[in-house]
């Protein structure tokens, strides 16, 4: 279980924010929600062909003092990379962590 004190790393929780373009579509920016402290902990990852190029993903689990502003739309920023969320839990039911599972994809 995580303890407070691993909590070592901060990161960013960034929310999208959507507006319309000139061509009648949108465009998706990201907004700074929070910064906090949090475990984080590689998962290994994972390459892929897609069509001819290959494509490196690498998976974490980040855990975090609870927050129930977090949702799967958003993405965590962390040592400047983005991490896309992919499911969160409630790991003892008590409202005291977030244990998040996110992916980082290749640039």
């Amino acid at each position: 279980m995580t303890s407070a004190g691993s909590l070592r790393e901060r990161l960013t929780i960034e929310r999208p924010v959507r507006a319309a373009d000139d061509a009648g579509g949108a465009r998706t920016t990201w907004t700074a929600l929070a910064t906090v402290w949090a475990e984080v902990v590689s998962l290994g990852g994972v390459e892929t062909a897609l069509g001819e190029r290959r494509e490196a993903r690498t998976s974490h689990r980040v855990t975090m003092r609870f927050r129930d502003d977090v949702t799967a739309e958003m993405r965590l920023v962390w040592r400047g990379r983005s991490l896309d969320i992919r499911g969160m839990r409630d790991p003892d039911g008590k409202r005291r962590w977030l244990a998040i599972n996110a992916e980082e994809g290749a640039a």
